[in-house]
């Protein structure tokens, strides 16, 4: 993809790569890619929401015990900071369509900033977890007096198996929250071509959507 001036100043004109009939084409294919890559991520997610629903169902006293050494206060905060970054990457999408540069930059830098806020909250709470030696499977080493059922690592397992891989989809979203940036300084958004910033926004939606089951699974249960 190519994009060059036009005779208004700051202002650039995307070009769709040769490979695409036109600018719509261009557009129809990036989404429609991009929606095939998002089924792929919820059958993932969905295997390992399945293994949780069938363990929890044959050891409830293992999924309750271990949910109460969560901060369940943490992932609302957290809960509440990815809310706020989709709406905010949703108004830097409206800002692109409005040509509204500012307004691009506002709701990509608040977005980046609420990911980072989530690491960084989940930084704690992993902290917590290997310092008392809550660790997945053959790792467990429990140092506390609180007498634990046989299998409770099975519980943690799930719970750093689920939490890292959003945590690492949450990781490659601020790489390409920080490509956007980079771009929409350059000033290559406008109301004609806005398909990345709408495309990293369906991933980072499904971000959000993702965590929106995990904490009520792994924190209320």
């Amino acid at each position: 993809m190519s994009t060059s001036k036009t005779a208004t100043p700051g202002v650039y004109e995307h070009h769709p790569a040769h490979h695409f009939r036109d600018a719509e084409h261009e557009v129809d294919a990036s989404k429609f890619g991009l929606w095939l890559f998002l089924c792929t991520e919820i059958v993932m997610f969905g295997g390992l929401f399945v293994g949780y629903a069938l363990y929890n169902s044959m050891y409830p006293e293992i999924f309750v015990q271990g949910a109460e050494f969560l901060d369940w206060k943490l992932g609302s905060v957290n809960t509440i900071v990815l809310l706020i970054s989709s709406f905010s990457i949703v108004y830097a999408i409206y800002s692109s369509q409005q040509n509204n540069k500012k307004g691009i930059l506002w709701g990509l830098y608040v977005t980046q900033a609420c990911a980072l806020a989530f690491m960084c909250i989940k930084a704690v709470e992993y902290s917590s977890k290997i310092g008392h030696g809550l660790l997945p499977g053959k790792f467990f080493d429990y140092h506390g007096a609180e007498v634990l059922a046989e299998n409770i690592p099975m519980y943690f397992s799930f719970y750093f198996m689920m939490t890292g891989l959003h945590g690492s989809h949450v990781l490659i979203g601020m790489g390409l929250i920080a490509w956007l940036i980079v771009r929409a300084h350059k000033g290559h958004f406008s109301s004609s071509y806005y398909t990345p910033i709408e495309c990293v926004g369906l991933f980072w939606h499904l971000v959000d959507l993702i965590w929106i089951y995990l904490f009520p699974l792994l924190y209320l249960v």
